[in-house]
């Protein structure tokens, strides 16, 4: 006997849809960040998100994990900063389908853990990358002055300024300081072709050792990963010219702190600051002076351009993901 086909009718499929309008009107948006976000950007999120028709909430401030854990329980998306999404919240997250991290770095998400769940892992690529890149040049000219204080300094003007990965940020830093009269060459091993670097007015070099070896400021872009961690020490920076200043406004896990540390000292011509605080940062300031600099806090991305630019850019990707499927901007296929 065959079973009894029911026609898709007009009404069926009117049903179908308020079923699912229902759905998406029931879909809860956690912003959860230890850091907020500015208060004009929390308020754009709101727009978009409820503009959309989804329920929006904050968790802000908070001190302990237990209160994340706590927020993500009915959470259907989550937008974040640099708070930490490991496989203990990805597993209190029940309904969770999408992580947004509103910046270009995304190593505090367990990815291995959200792919497992199915859960799609996002950044905002290119939001902070102006803020990073200005910092990037106002530290190589702190440094370059001494950290500002009495004595002679050196111009950044006419000196060969190094790229290590060429992306968003690295990209704007070399255009930054080419506008200021510097030599730029930089090095990308995902990046072969000439053409790409040379309609920067860039030349890309060969390798990574010959990259620090040219250059006076080395502009470290690199992202931790398992190839690059601990990757820039002793033999990279002892190689790097006289009185030549490494600049990390990366990540704290790509720099082998014993061997900076080793090279600082070997070499009194040598200076590194960083936006990353090296868990040697003490002992650093007190033995190297003015040839070391670390920001108290990561300040990469912390202007109201970038902090508006990459919360909303967050919350339209959740939009997008959830209004017709666009994962254009996942980093865990």
């Amino acid at each position: 006997m065959c079973p009894t086909i029911v026609p898709y009718t007009y009404e069926a499929k009117k049903e179908k849809r308020i079923y699912f309008t229902s759905l998406l009107k029931d879909m809860k948006i956690l912003v959860a960040t230890e850091k907020p976000f500015a208060r004009k950007a929390v308020d754009g999120i709101r727009s978009i998100v409820e503009e959309a028709g989804y329920q929006l909430e904050l968790l802000e401030k908070y001190t302990e994990k237990a209160a994340l854990l706590a927020a993500v329980a009915d959470a259907d998306a989550l937008i974040i900063r640099s708070d930490k999404v490991t496989a203990e919240v990805i597993a209190a997250a029940k309904n969770l389908k999408i992580v947004v991290r509103a910046g270009a770095g995304y190593d505090n998400v367990d990815l291995e853990a959200a792919k497992a769940r199915g859960i799609v892992v996002m950044n905002t690529p290119g939001q902070n990358s102006n803020a990073v890149a200005e910092l990037a040049i106002a530290f190589m000219i702190y440094m370059s002055r001494n950290r500002f204080t009495p004595g002679t300094g050196c111009e950044i003007q006419g000196k060969r300024l190094g790229i290590h990965a060429y992306g968003n940020v690295g990209k704007l830093v070399g255009r930054k300081g080419k506008a200021l009269g510097m030599e730029v060459v930089a090095y990308d091993p995902f990046i072969t072709d000439d053409a790409v670097f040379a309609a920067d007015g860039v030349k890309r070099v060969s390798s990574v050792e010959e990259l620090y070896k040219v250059s006076d400021y080395l502009s470290l872009h690199i992202p931790a990963t398992e190839q690059t961690r601990k990757s820039i020490g002793y033999d990279l920076l002892m190689s790097m010219p006289k009185g030549a200043t490494l600049v990390n406004t990366a990540r704290k896990e790509v720099i082998d702190e014993a061997g900076v540390i080793a090279a600082l000292s070997e070499r009194e011509d040598l200076k590194y600051i960083t936006d990353i605080a090296p868990d040697a940062a003490a002992e650093m300031a007190e033995k190297f002076g003015k040839r070391f600099f670390a920001t108290p806090k990561k300040m990469g991305a912390e202007t109201a351009e970038a902090n508006i630019n990459a919360g909303l850019a967050a919350a339209r990707q959740i939009v997008a993901f959830f209004k017709t499927g666009d994962t254009r901007f996942q980093v865990n296929k």
